[in-house]
């Protein structure tokens, strides 16, 4: 069994000084010379029909992105988001590569897969683009795999900014469970808090970090958050949102995650989706704005997919700060 992979590099979604640029996928190819080569197989993305996104994102906000980018080059908000004449059809194609990665697993084509996409989607919501996110990819994803007749659907975000948008999308759908790992204190600094969702207690599970929380924090995270979580909800399928700016070089957050870390934490949920799910897992890549940490956090991913052996070199010089008070507060909260 494969593992599916689709490419998205939008390199018409480009704007001067922007952190989220194609630059970010430079060191990512020479596909056929890596260790896992014959486990993975590239799909052809297609644009996502207009229909499975309107199920997340209103009318309205479709409306009004399709014309913020005939308009275009130009931020749409302080993250700051931009957009540009080919950035409309940009973010349909990779919300079109995240839904054929989920057709594949869904239709037994592959075994898992990953969708290595930009412009990346977790801060996207129902009403509108921000925080560098035009549509959310996970959110169509998902939504399209409950309409296919997934009972319950797990989605684990460790991306160093909260996945405000996909919380947003569903706060109120008892067939999906949410967990987020993300850096205290940063964008988009209204979302991300242990009680943002008493009506979905113990279902959305957020987990805010103080700043160079690594390898060592999310392995605990993993055994005492993750693994229970699953246990509980019982997924019949786990998507990822897979930002690469936890890494402790990240120009934009000071999480404090190594290769070694992210590969620890994709074996994990490769593991669960294998307990739970049948082996039914697709990764979506959100952010991450250094080159190399994007290449080596995708190579981890894709090692941990196929069952290849991995061994990175990248270690964090800083020490991690105890977790053990954060890790008490959450499950006080989720009981």
């Amino acid at each position: 069994m494969t593992t599916a992979c689709a490419l998205v590099l939008s390199p018409g979604h480009i704007y001067p000084g922007h952190e989220e640029a194609p630059a970010r996928f430079k060191y990512l190819g020479g596909w056929e010379s890596k260790p896992y080569a014959s486990a993975i197989h590239f799909l052809e993305p297609q644009p996502a029909r207009r229909e499975f996104v309107i199920a997340v994102h209103s009318e309205r906000m479709l409306l009004d992105f399709e014309a913020a980018c005939r308009q275009g080059p130009g931020i749409t908000d302080y993250a700051p988001t931009f957009v540009t004449p080919s950035s409309y059809a940009d973010a349909f194609l990779a919300a079109g590569a995240t839904l054929a990665c989920t057709r594949a697993v869904l239709a037994g084509q592959a075994q898992n897969a990953f969708a290595i996409v930009r412009p990346p989607g977790h801060h996207a919501e129902p009403e509108g683009s921000m925080g560098f996110c035009l549509l959310n990819n996970i959110a169509i994803a998902v939504h399209h795999a409950l309409t296919c007749g997934i009972g319950n659907a797990l989605i684990v975000d460790f991306d160093a900014h909260h996945g405000n948008g996909t919380q947003a999308v569903f706060m109120d759908e008892r067939r999906v469970a949410f967990l987020s790992t993300q850096q205290e204190n940063i964008y988009p600094f209204r979302t991300g808090f242990i009680e943002d969702a008493p009506q979905a207690r113990g279902r959305i599970v957020n987990v805010p970090l103080p700043a160079r929380a690594g390898d060592a924090a999310f392995a605990r995270i993993a055994e005492e958050v993750l693994t229970p979580l699953a246990e509980r909800f019982a997924p019949e399928i786990i998507f990822v949102s897979a930002g690469f700016d936890s890494a402790w070089d990240d120009p934009l957050a000071e999480l404090g995650l190594s290769s070694a870390g992210y590969y620890a934490y994709a074996r994990r949920l490769v593991k669960l989706a294998g307990q739970h799910c049948g082996g039914k897992i697709v990764f979506v890549l959100e952010g991450g704005y250094n080159p190399k940490n994007v290449a080596s956090g995708v190579e981890a991913v894709l090692a941990a997919l196929t069952g290849t052996a991995f061994s990175p070199q990248d270690p964090s010089p800083f020490p991690e700060p105890d977790i053990q008070r954060r890790l008490d507060e959450v499950r006080a909260w989720t009981g």
